[in-house]
């Protein structure tokens, strides 16, 4: 599914945004602070009903402005479609076709969008945080289902941890079951989704780094020693005797202390933990190799691949592995949209497809080069 056009009103910095985007190479040139992110986080929202950074809602609305909303018309098999996302006084509505959406089904019904920004560069490095949400947003592109199911999930942990916190003993024992079948659900996905990725991430990692480079290796860390094995039901059983176990330690300290929040992704190289033993470049190469392996992931299993948006990241990494990433996307059969404050460090991305913006105080306008 391709984006045939943009309208954004009033998101952060962009009063009115009005664009076109190539089928393949979409590039916004401009220097910081202008809001070529911000026009890839409204991209990135209208796909996803998500932010790009975590931030309230409200803060996408720019200030003075009472709602912020952004329009794509996409081209699908069945013709063109139009969705929107509208926001106000801190929340958000989705819309198809003109219609608000309850049910986000037919809403997301062929959507898929993959970012990378210079913060998906701290995914190794990075705290256990970054790793599930990177796990949850790529999970959600391959099965839109995970949006309610991991809110599901919250839900039920604030309710149990408000229980641990300010509820009597007995209280919390009716709060565990829903947290159990929520938290099986979404471990269920991890568990799933690691398996189709693992695999990929270890292929597109000895492509970038070539054949005598260290294999590696991702890896699902469940907290406090638990395996995830057998079905869900059973994954179910294991998560709530988990709950039962440590429910003296939970309510001395007031938050649950197992489960998928507080879960991890392994990231090894030869064996050995690439957070720790991994040099600088290895580090970056192993975060391409994991976008990579998502996108090449998505390309198989749903037949099309992503939209991508990519902010700034060639000036992040060498010129080695920026070469790599360029000519894997001017190799790709599908739609980009890239930001950039020197358009030369795209050239290898771009075609005779590809189509040139500049973008300066919230304002953008065709680059003729």
């Amino acid at each position: 599914m391709k984006l045939l056009s943009l309208e954004i009103r009033d998101f952060r910095n962009l009063t009115e945004v009005s664009l076109r985007p190539s089928a393949r190479a979409t590039i916004l040139a401009g220097a910081n602070g202008q809001g070529k992110t911000n026009l890839l986080e409204a991209v990135y929202f209208l796909a996803t009903l998500k932010p790009l950074r975590a931030v309230r809602l409200q803060e996408l609305v720019r200030f003075g402005a009472g709602r912020a909303q952004v329009t794509g018309v996409f081209e699908g098999p069945g013709g063109p479609r139009t969705i929107a996302v509208q926001i106000a006084e801190g929340a958000r509505a989705a819309y198809l076709d003109g219609k608000v959406q309850d049910r986000l089904d037919d809403y997301f019904e062929g959507l898929a969008a993959v970012a990378f920004t210079p913060d998906d560069l701290l995914l190794v490095k990075g705290g256990p945080e970054a790793r599930r949400r990177f796990l949850d947003r790529a999970a959600f592109n391959r099965w839109p289902a995970v949006l309610s199911e991991v809110r599901d999930y919250l839900r039920a942990l604030r309710a149990r941890n408000a229980a641990l916190r300010t509820g009597p003993p007995e209280v919390e024992a009716s709060f565990r079951g829903p947290l159990a079948r929520a938290g099986a659900r979404l471990w269920a996905r991890r568990r799933a989704f690691i398996g189709e990725l693992a695999p990929r991430v270890e292929a597109a990692f000895r492509e970038i780094s070539g054949p005598e480079a260290p294999a590696a290796r991702l890896t699902y860390r469940a907290a406090a020693g638990v395996e995830l094995e057998g079905s869900e039901p059973e994954l179910e059983e294991c998560l709530g005797a988990a709950l039962l176990a440590r429910l003296e330690r939970d309510r001395e300290r007031g938050y649950t202390s197992v489960g998928p929040h507080a879960d991890d992704a392994g990231l090894s190289l030869g064996g050995k933990e690439a957070r720790a033993y991994a040099s600088q470049g290895q580090q970056r190469a192993l975060v391409l190799a994991l976008k990579i392996a998502e996108i090449e992931n998505l390309r198989a299993t749903l037949r099309r691949p992503p939209l991508l948006l990519l902010d700034d990241v060639s000036s992040e990494l060498d010129p080695e592995k920026n070469g790599f990433l360029l000519g894997y996307l001017r190799s790709l059969p599908g739609q980009s949209i890239l930001t950039t404050t020197d358009e030369r460090l795209l050239g290898a991305a771009s075609g005779p497809e590809s189509t040139f913006y500049r973008v300066e105080s919230g304002a953008v306008r065709p680059l003729v080069s």
